[in-house]
Formats: C-alpha cells, sequence, structure tokens
C-alpha cells in the first residue's frame, strides 16, 4: 500500500468516528488489532487491548465517560506502513462535568488496507484530574 493510501485508510476511520459510526472504524480493524493507550487506571479507557472485541470495549468506555465537544486530526505523516496524526481532543467527563482540553499524537499502523494497530500519546493527567471527583470540602 502506499504511504497515501494509508492515510486515506485512517482518515476514514476517523470520518466514520466523526458520524458517530463505530461500527464502521471497527470494520476498518485487522482481528488481531493491538489497541493502546497508555494512562493511570482511573482512566477506564486506558490500556491495552486486542482484537476487534478490545477496541470495541475502548469506544464503550469511551463514551461512557466523555461527551465529545471536539475531536479535530490536524497533520498527518507517513513512513512505509505507519501513519501519525497529531490532533486536539475537547470534552466533558460525564461524571464530573469537567472539560479536558488537549493535544494527541496517534500512531497507526496499516496493513493490507485495515489498521492493525493504534497507539495514544496524551495528558493522561488532564483525563485524570477531569474524572477525578474533588473530595468534599475541598477549594
Amino acid at each position: 500500500m502506499s504511504d497515501q493510501t494509508n492515510i486515506q485508510t485512517v482518515q476514514q476511520a476517523y470520518e466514520a468516528f466523526g458520524r458517530g459510526d463505530i461500527q464502521g472504524v471497527l470494520d476498518m480493524l485487522t482481528q488481531d488489532v493491538t489497541w493502546s493507550m497508555p494512562g493511570p487506571a482511573e482512566i477506564p479507557h486506558a490500556g491495552n487491548r486486542h482484537g476487534v472485541a478490545g477496541a470495541a470495549e475502548f469506544f464503550r468506555l469511551l463514551n461512557e465517560m466523555d461527551e465529545v465537544l471536539h475531536f479535530e486530526p490536524r497533520e498527518f505523516f507517513t513512513k512505509d506502513d505507519k501513519v501519525a496524526v497529531l490532533g486536539r481532543y475537547r470534552a466533558r467527563a460525564r461524571a464530573t462535568g469537567k472539560v479536558m482540553d488537549y493535544g494527541w499524537a496517534h500512531i497507526f499502523t496499516v496493513q493490507g488496507g485495515k489498521i492493525s494497530s493504534f497507539l495514544e500519546y496524551c495528558d493522561t493527567a488532564a483525563i485524570a484530574a477531569a474524572y477525578r471527583q474533588e473530595a468534599a470540602g475541598a477549594h
């Protein structure tokens, strides 16, 4: 696959996510996909997941936790089977009402026109803070 074709594959996945078509995203993944977002345990969707079911769990938890206000992939870079994307995310934590706003980097591996791995780097401290309930009497 060409670098441009790999970028188009990733862009199609983002377009499906933007429409709320999670099944459309899942259909673009290999059966043995690895889906990773490093982060502390207080972020329910952080961690390493495997297979389409693991990716589906990531999206289910993300939807339960966040009301997405803005999601924007901004810049795309490619080399061989890798696609790196820089973007911005803004969401409200459903449990606390706190808003998180941060930049992210996503690294995809594309094989045979399907996404075989996803790795997200972002400000996990900002996410954890948005999910954290304030202690009673805290200022």
